[in-house]
């Protein structure tokens, strides 16, 4: 049977993605190569009776326009949207939380720094008009470099008056923070080191590199873009992300997508620079006019296609493509809620109800990522956590709850052993990392779940370990992401797409990667 659309992946982009092209009367079928959908956007279990997100654990968030134009509200999709975005614990001072109330905030902040408290407020106004005007580029397909098209110069040109309107001080900042190291962008704003290393954290949150690395304010302003703030709110799932996957499958069938779970492509056909098919690992050929990979790019082109199909200077450029993964994660089933030592028992349900936050200084984020670099993981890791269970009694027993831990840094590579051999060392020196910070688990650990970067490599599909598909540094950013020349979501190979996380505008559990490519590739085969 002939297809009109083949895409290879069901993750959340694959599924958005193909879900707009069915409802543009395009006959589309997802291959999947394990049981269940969504990518990095699943729930599984630790132990039996207790369920987790296994590798994302908040959405990125989601575009508003996914959700209307999927109707996935309808299809199941509950978002759970706590008071809190982040707090951060800190022994010494106590702990320090950003509130989705900004006053709430400022108050907060005023019990360390009057004056920190004094320039929060100026910093979100900021960073919130900056980001209304970097907005329209996350919808957005990049411009062709080499060849500007009316239509691409008519749309710089309206971000340029927007640009123009921001007034010169928030201009002047936002060319200067794009390519600042994101310690010195806070260290202007902010005295008090927690906080510093708290806003700077969203900067470094999935990348290989440090506070002090070039380019990582970009990291911030992308996030307000995104969420009109600098420390985006912790947007969870009920059901875990998970919940996020069976709405987006649900909205795809309801779509007349075919999907097909254990269907694992092992070749992309190409046929006179064309992609005319792709093979299953079980010998199967699906035929196909167009076929869309949500892979990342390395996977996709290094894995999945023979080398005599792509020009020897693409290869090249394609095996440069930084996506060396930097983090891991750990997953915990408690028989009850740890002991934070810094937080009052009365306030434990709201300040720990979004993103928990260590790394308490920013010479500490940049110490957690020196060790990476000469191949180990850090021996005092910046981490994010979330306790998904405090807001959502679906995913343990009763007074029970799940614990999801996303670790910095963690290379791919080991330098001594590999992580096979060091898994539950690994984890091992996780909680020992959080027993100094104050978290006290006594017994009330049922089990746990490490998770290596290794197997988000094998198990998660994720090239280089890497949850966002590449760096997302200046280089690998907007019309140069994943290439130069081939930031609009096509390929050298006609008929053959890329939708996933290592195209514009990037990782993050948003959705945008997905429908933007489904726009262009609907123009492309109107005009077939």
């Amino acid at each position: 049977m002939q297809h009109d659309i083949i895409i290879i992946g069901g993750g959340i982009n694959g599924l958005v993605a193909s879900t707009y092209l069915a409802k543009a009367g395009l006959k589309t079928i997802v291959l999947e190569c394990r049981e269940q959908l969504g990518g990095i956007s699943v729930t599984e279990e630790i132990v039996p009776g207790f369920r987790c997100s296994s590798i994302a654990h908040s959405a990125g968030p989601l575009f508003p326009e996914v959700i209307n134009d999927l109707q996935l509200t309808r299809h199941g999709l509950e978002l759970i949207n706590p008071p809190v975005h982040v707090t951060a614990l800190d022994r010494e001072s106590g702990p320090l939380s950003i509130y989705e109330d900004p006053q709430l905030t400022v108050k907060e902040i005023e019990r360390r720094s009057l004056k920190d408290a004094q320039s929060y407020a100026d910093f979100e106004s900021s960073f919130a008009r900056i980001g209304k005007v970097l907005a329209p580029l996350l919808r957005m397909t990049p411009p062709s470099i080499d060849n500007l098209k009316a239509s691409e110069m008519w749309d710089l040109g309206k971000l340029g008056l927007a640009f123009r309107g921001l007034g010169n001080k928030d201009a002047y900042r936002l060319l200067r923070w794009g390519p600042m190291a994101v310690a010195d962008l806070v260290g202007e704003w902010f005295e008090t080191e927690a906080l510093r290393a708290l806003i700077a954290a969203r900067g470094i949150f999935a990348s290989f590199a440090g506070p002090w690395s070039a380019g990582t304010s970009t990291g911030l302003l992308w996030q307000a873009a995104m969420s009109g703030s600098a420390t985006p709110p912790a947007s969870l799932v009920k059901g875990g992300m998970g919940g996020l996957a069976d709405a987006l499958g649900n909205a795809a069938r309801a779509a007349d997508v075919e999907i097909r779970s254990n269907a694992e492509v092992v070749k992309i056909q190409v046929a006179e620079n064309t992609a005319s098919s792709v093979v299953l690992k079980q010998g199967e050929p699906i035929q196909g006019r167009a076929v869309v990979s949500s892979a990342d790019p390395r996977t996709t082109f290094l894995s999945l296609i023979d080398p005599v199909d792509l020009d020897p200077n693409f290869i090249s450029k394609i095996r440069n493509y930084r996506s060396l993964g930097s983090a891991a994660k750990v997953n915990v089933a408690l028989a009850s809620l740890p002991k934070f030592e810094t937080i009052a028992e009365s306030e434990v349900r709201t300040r720990l109800s979004g993103r928990i936050h260590i790394g308490p200084e920013i010479d500490y984020l940049e110490r957690a990522f020196d060790a990476a670099k000469y191949g180990d993981y850090s021996p005092q890791p910046f981490m994010e956590i979330t306790i998904p269970s405090l807001t959502d009694d679906s995913l343990a027993p009763s007074g029970a709850h799940v614990m999801s831990i996303h670790v910095q840094f963690a290379p791919n590579k080991l330098k001594n052993g590999d992580w096979t051999s060091r898994r539950e060392e690994f984890g091992d020196h996780v909680f020992s990392v959080l027993e100094g910070h104050g978290v006290r688990f006594g017994d009330g650990v049922v089990g746990r779940r490490v998770i290596t970067p290794t197997e988000l490599e094998e198990t998660y599909r994720l090239g280089g370990g890497h949850i966002t598909h590449g760096e997302q540094s200046l280089d690998q950013f907007f019309a140069f992401r994943p290439l130069i020349g081939w930031a609009q979501y096509r390929t050298p190979i006609k008929g053959l797409y890329l939708c996933g996380a290592g195209t514009h505008p990037g990782g993050g559990v948003t959705g945008g990667p997905g429908m933007n490519a489904a726009r262009e590739i609907v123009k492309d085969l109107k005009r077939r």
